[in-house]
């Protein structure tokens, strides 16, 4: 299983919400850089980035910032927050994002986003899947849908699809531990390359995530709230 470290990015800074609410906005550090740095010091080879301001309303991108992580790192950047048309994704992989997160448009833009599986190629997307209470969710959490999480990752999948990153809004920065029995359920109805995003706060999460068949693990608050030492991490890679 894949460790994946995450930074999350606002006006330049490195921060954790929890369960998505911008009010809850917590600074780990004003140099996201010096994070990244740490990450590929200790052994880590992917980089999941996320561009907060990017996934609100206005969706924009901070690529300087993807440029300055991707030239001055080796980490394999995958990069998610506001990739809604064309110009976005273009950039995204100007500016050095080996995978790409499609996360509001995969709603919206069912066309848009199977064209871009096509034209990229199935290694270079990945659907954002992220959900509430079992339904999917948009627009950086703030919109909700009544599409079923499950059905939704299917109706990629027979498109192509590889990747999915699941995101139990739920457990996002609460350190209460992944959503596992939603997961299961993922991996036995579905062929995906389910990559677990959310909830994690100790190495036997990861643990049971790797049993439960996950491809990849997003990991971050329990990083950067020490429950889980990038030496461990290290471990594991």
């Amino acid at each position: 299983m894949r460790i994946i470290p995450a930074i999350d990015i606002i006006d330049g800074k490195c921060v954790r919400l929890s369960q998505g609410d911008y009010t809850t906005k917590k600074i780990y550090n004003e140099n996201p850089l010096e994070v990244a740095k740490a990450f590929e010091d200790h052994g880590m080879q992917f980089l999941h980035l996320v561009d907060l301001g990017g996934a609100g309303a206005a969706g924009t991108i901070n690529y300087k910032m993807l440029e300055s992580l991707s030239s001055k790192t080796k980490l394999n950047i995958d990069l998610g927050g506001g990739i809604r048309n064309e110009e976005a994704i273009k950039k995204a992989f100007e500016y050095g994002a080996r995978q790409v997160n499609i996360g509001s448009a995969s709603v919206t833009s069912f066309n848009l986003t199977t064209s871009w599986l096509k034209h990229y190629g199935a290694e270079k997307i990945i659907l954002g899947a992220d959900c509430s209470e079992r339904k999917i969710v948009t627009h950086a959490w703030t919109q909700q849908t009544e599409l079923d999480v499950i059905s939704f990752i299917k109706r990629y999948e027979e498109q192509g699809m590889l990747y999915c990153v699941c995101t139990d809004i739920s457990k996002d920065g609460m350190l209460q531990g992944p959503s596992a029995e939603l997961y299961r359920e993922i991996t036995r109805q579905t062929g995906v390359r389910l990559i677990a995003s959310g909830g994690v706060s100790s190495l036997s999460d990861l643990l049971q995530l790797k049993e439960i068949g996950c491809e990849g693990a997003i990991i971050g608050k329990a990083i950067y709230e020490g429950r889980i030492t990038l030496k461990e991490l290290s471990q594991l890679c």
